[in-house]
């Protein structure tokens, strides 16, 4: 029965077609967020490919997640006004499109651009995949169904630095995005064919093009500073100085406007509910460390590290192993345990890994920087899902797409300005490492004189011999660098322990982890 035709939300999904839409959503879901971390690794090839450096070669991954998110609050305007259905079937087109594009890209400039397209049009995909996924499931098992869709969000990531790594190493970069033409279109097809009949009921409303313009300018502003801040010496810079006024002044605007607008694009009202609240800070705060960390590592690893690209993605792919495993079973005790305590044993095990890896040196093997990656997965797997559950408990299911669109924006969103802030503050605590070391180098140090005696007996001449030193002073630096983020990043994440317990108790039982009720 059409969902047009009869009540809304409609009956959960049963055996065979239940599977088969949780595989068609679920791969959909995977091609995304595989995006958001395929090109990490390839981005030094990137760069050399377009005459970048690999600093401004980062682009390419946040203009994908700001498009992304600026994208993503539109959902529910876009899902009353085409259909559920109808939109993510869309989106999944558009995305495969988009790809192609991108892989066909022949500068940084025209990449950038598609990659800004691929991040609009991918904006409805993830709320609308917990929609369509929380409708297809029994109330009951709405945990299982967080746990499906938390699995893509866990798999893709794994598979993007391998995949990302292998294909920039044995054929192209732009082959990072042709994989996602078969990918969409078989999701699209299948998502349509099984879901076609359970189209959400629609109707017209006014598009808020106030408050989208007001987002697009501080957002946008705000990532551009980020970016370009060291480039264009921060607050030295005319143009940062306009940037960030514009980034202050049109959030002051936007928070004003969305309030008291009859139709928002974002519904800050949401924020009046405890859960929703300081659930979204919780998910925001912890995402930015978390993609911030992940963005780093290939960086560092090939930089500095001598890593190729396969190799960096496979020395970062075992997060995912424990991850995998443990999702599942996570979803089934969810219905016993209190969500706050499962998302605490998630920060716990994330600022033990960042201070596992605070300890890393220029000389770390590849067994050192597995290790952390591994155990990662387990506070990978009690993250999303009890976090999700308690920012959804108690929402209406009309309310779903804004509610999980609000949430993705200001996740995606972190991500964004977490991965710009990563890049930016390792070069600044490189450089003050840099700075330090040098002062100890000179003429009279006896280490120095017999390093460069040495290099000398080999046949390098003095100029080579200095950029050779300050080859293994930039990698120092660069390594102390990272640590310096790394020991940040646990002391947040202990931080956020105490965020979570602010929120009200939540367990299966009491909520449905998406507002089934």
């Amino acid at each position: 029965m059409s969902a047009q035709s009869g009540a809304y939300p409609p009956p959960p999904l049963e055996g065979g077609q239940r599977t088969l839409a949780t595989i068609a959503v679920s791969l959909a879901m995977f091609m995304n967020v595989l995006d958001t971390t395929i090109a990490n690794v390839s981005i030094p090839a990137i760069s050399g490919d377009v005459g970048v450096s690999p600093t401004q070669g980062t682009w390419v991954i946040t203009s994908f997640a700001v498009a992304n998110a600026i994208s993503v609050p539109l959902t529910g305007w876009l899902a009353q006004r085409f259909g559920q259905v109808r939109l993510f079937v869309a989106s999944v087109l558009l995305f495969v499109a988009a790809s192609l594009m991108c892989g066909l890209s022949s500068s940084l400039q025209m990449l950038i651009f598609f990659r800004v397209i691929q991040g609009a049009v991918a904006g409805p995909m993830i709320p609308l995949s917990q929609a369509l996924l929380l409708q297809s499931y029994p109330k009951e098992k709405a945990p299982m169904a967080l746990a499906a869709w938390s699995m893509t969000t866990l798999v893709a990531p794994v598979m993007g630095p391998i995949l990302g790594g292998w294909l920039t190493d044995n054929l192209t970069w732009p082959w990072i995005f042709y994989i996602n033409i078969p990918v969409g279109l078989a999701a699209a097809w299948m998502t349509w064919l099984l879901l076609k009949e359970r189209e959400s009921p629609t109707h017209k409303k006014p598009i808020d093009t106030v408050g989208l313009a007001l987002l697009v300018v501080w957002v946008g502003s705000l990532q551009i500073v980020l970016d370009k801040g060291r480039e264009l010496d921060w607050f030295n810079s005319p143009e940062i100085l306009f940037l960030m006024a514009a980034a202050v002044v049109g959030f002051c605007f936007f928070l004003a406007w969305e309030l008291t607008d009859e139709h928002p694009v974002v519904d800050l009202r949401l924020f009046a509910e405890r859960n929703f609240s300081l659930g979204t800070l919780t998910l925001a705060l912890g995402y930015a460390v978390f993609f911030g960390n992940v963005v780093l590592m290939p960086l560092w690893l090939q930089q500095y590290m001598g890593y190729t690209a396969t190799w960096a993605g496979l020395v970062t792919a075992p997060i995912g192993f424990l991850a995998i495993l443990l999702t599942p079973v996570v979803g089934k005790i969810m219905p016993r345990v209190d969500h706050r305590a499962l998302a605490t044993s998630a920060f716990l095990v994330f600022a033990a890994v960042f201070f596992m890896r605070a300890g890393f040196t220029a000389g770390a093997d590849v067994s050192a920087i597995v290790l952390p990656q591994l155990i990662q997965g387990a506070g990978a797997a009690t993250f999303f899902i009890p976090l999700m559950a308690i920012i959804l408990s108690g929402i209406p299911h009309h309310k779903i797409p804004s509610a999980s669109g609000l949430t993705n924006f200001a996740r995606i969103t972190a991500g964004a300005f977490g991965a710009s802030i990563s890049t930016t503050w390792w070069d600044h605590r490189a450089s003050h490492h840099h700075a330090q070391m040098v002062d100890g180098l000179n003429a009279y140090n006896p280490v120095v004189t017999q390093g460069l005696h040495d290099m000398g007996q080999l046949g390098l001449d003095q100029g080579q011999a200095l950029q050779l030193l300050n080859r293994v002073v930039d990698v120092q630096a660069y390594t102390l660098g990272a640590d310096d983020l790394f020991w940040g990043g646990g002391v947040l994440m202990l931080g956020l322990v105490v965020l979570v317990w602010f929120t009200r108790s939540e367990r299966g039982g009491s909520s449905d982890g998406g507002g089934a009720h």
